[in-house]
C-alpha cells in the first residue's frame, strides 16, 4: 500500500477535481503491475496496474489507495474491470466519500471477492484531503494557508521592506504546492508589498493553471502590478468586501466603474460581506484547493473564523526583532464549545528544505471546521 501511495503521487496537480489514487497487484508475494491515475479524464489506477499485470492478475492481490468507483464517469467502473481480470482479493486504505463512484466495495463483495479495508487510512486521506473535505463541505474550499516566518515568529522585518525570508529548497517546496491547488490566494498588502506572480515556475507544471486570487479592497491593487498585467494570460479575480449587485447571483461580476479599471484587463472582481461568504464565491466559481500565501491580514482573518484546514510553516532560521510584523499578532481565538484548548493543532508532517524547517498542522477534532 506504500508503494501505491508513492504512485498516487504522480498524479499531482493533474488530477483534480478527482484524487490522486495509486495501485499495485501482486501475485505470488511478487509485483506484476502498479498504475496510478495519471490524469483527469485518463485510465484510473486500477485499470492501469491490471492491464501492466495481464493474465497474471486472475488470483492476485490488489492494493488501492482509493476505493474502486462503481459508476460510468469518463472512464467504465473500475470495479467491473477489477472483476473481470479475476482478482482474488482487494486492499482498500479508504472509502470514496464521493456518492455518484462509492459503492464499490459493496460491489466487489456482491461479486466473491475479498476486500481488507482501512490499511495506510491515514496517509491515504492525507494525500487526497481537499477531495475528501469536498464531498461533505460544499460551501467552502478545502484552504490550506502557508506562511513562512522567522524564528521569532515574524513575517516581515520592521521597515517592512521585501524580504525572502525562505532558501531556494523550501521555494521548490511552494512551487510543487502552487501546482496542486486550483487557485492562489493572497491579501492586498502582500501585492502591495511583494507584486507577486503566483504561478509555478519550478517543478512539474500542472495540468491548469492556478487561478490568482486577491483579497482586499479592488481599489488598492495597481493596474501595473504584475498579476492585472498578466491577468489575460492566468485568471485572476479580486474578491471586495462588500455587497454583491443587486439582482445578480453569485458570484457576482462587479461592473468596471466600481472596481476602477480592473474589469477592463480581464481581471474578475468580485464582493461579499464577509471572509465565509467570499469563501463561498471561490467554491461556487469551482475551486475545490485554494492555497492561502499571506499576508497577515487574511492569515490572521482566516484562522481567527476557524476557516483553515492546513497549516504549513516554513521556519528560517532568522531573528527579525521588535517591531517586525507578527505573524499571529492578529488572530482572534475563541474557546471550542467542548472546552478543549483554543488554538490546538496536531502535526501532520514536518521535513527540512535546506536551512528552513516545513512543518503541516491539521486542527484537532474538535476545533476543525
Amino acid at each position: 500500500m506504500r508503494r501505491a501511495l508513492r504512485l498516487a503521487r504522480r498524479g499531482w496537480g493533474w488530477t483534480a477535481p478527482n484524487p490522486m489514487v495509486g495501485a499495485v497487484v501482486v501475485h505470488g508475494g511478487e509485483v506484476v503491475g502498479e498504475g496510478w491515475h495519471a490524469e483527469l479524464g485518463g485510465p484510473h489506477a486500477e485499470v492501469m496496474a491490471l492491464a501492466a499485470a495481464g493474465d497474471r492478475a486472475r488470483g492476485a492481490d490488489l492494493y488501492v489507495t482509493l476505493e474502486p468507483c462503481n459508476h460510468h464517469g469518463r472512464t467504465p467502473p473500475c470495479t467491473e474491470a477489477v472483476i473481470a481480470a479475476g482478482v482474488r482479493r482487494v486492499i482498500v486504505a479508504v472509502r470514496d466519500p464521493n456518492p455518484v463512484a462509492q459503492g464499490g466495495i459493496d460491489r466487489l463483495r456482491q461479486a466473491g471477492i475479498t476486500v481488507i479495508e482501512e490499511v495506510e487510512s491515514e496517509a491515504a486521506a492525507e494525500i487526497n484531503a481537499p477531495f475528501l473535505l469536498a464531498q461533505r463541505v460544499t460551501d467552502r474550499p478545502f484552504v490550506t494557508l502557508k506562511l513562512a516566518v522567522s524564528m521569532d515568529a515574524m513575517l516581515a522585518p520592521r521597515d517592512r521592506s521585501r524580504l525572502q525570508l525562505t532558501g531556494p529548497e523550501a521555494m521548490r517546496e511552494v512551487h510543487r504546492m502552487r501546482a496542486n491547488a486550483d487557485a492562489i490566494a493572497v491579501g492586498v498588502g502582500t501585492v502591495l508589498a511583494d507584486d507577486p506572480k503566483l504561478t509555478v515556475r519550478a517543478g512539474r507544471r500542472p495540468r491548469v493553471a492556478p487561478t490568482r486570487i486577491v483579497f482586499g479592497d479592488a481599489s488598492r491593487v495597481p493596474a501595473a502590478s504584475a498579476l492585472v498585467k498578466t491577468a489575460r494570460k492566468v485568471p485572476t479575480w479580486v474578491i471586495s468586501r462588500g455587497p454583491n449587485p443587486p439582482n445578480e447571483e453569485p458570484p457576482a461580476v462587479r461592473d468596471a466603474a466600481a472596481t476602477g479599471s480592473l474589469a477592463t484587463k480581464g481581471v474578475r472582481c468580485l464582493a461579499a460581506p464577509t471572509l465565509r461568504d467570499q469563501l463561498a464565491l471561490v467554491r461556487q466559481a469551482g475551486v475545490h484547493h485554494l492555497l492561502v500565501e499571506g499576508g497577515a491580514g487574511l492569515a490572521g482573518g482566516l484562522l481567527s473564523a476557524g476557516l483553515v484546514d492546513r497549516l504549513v510553516i516554513f521556519q528560517v532560521p532568522v531573528l527579525l526583532g521588535a517591531g517586525a510584523l507578527a505573524a499571529f499578532g492578529g488572530v482572534e481565538l475563541a474557546a471550542a464549545a467542548s472546552g478543549a484548548l483554543p488554538g490546538r493543532w496536531q502535526v501532520v508532517t514536518e521535513r527540512a528544505f535546506g536551512d528552513d524547517r516545513m512543518t503541516v498542522y491539521a486542527p484537532t477534532a474538535s476545533l476543525a471546521r
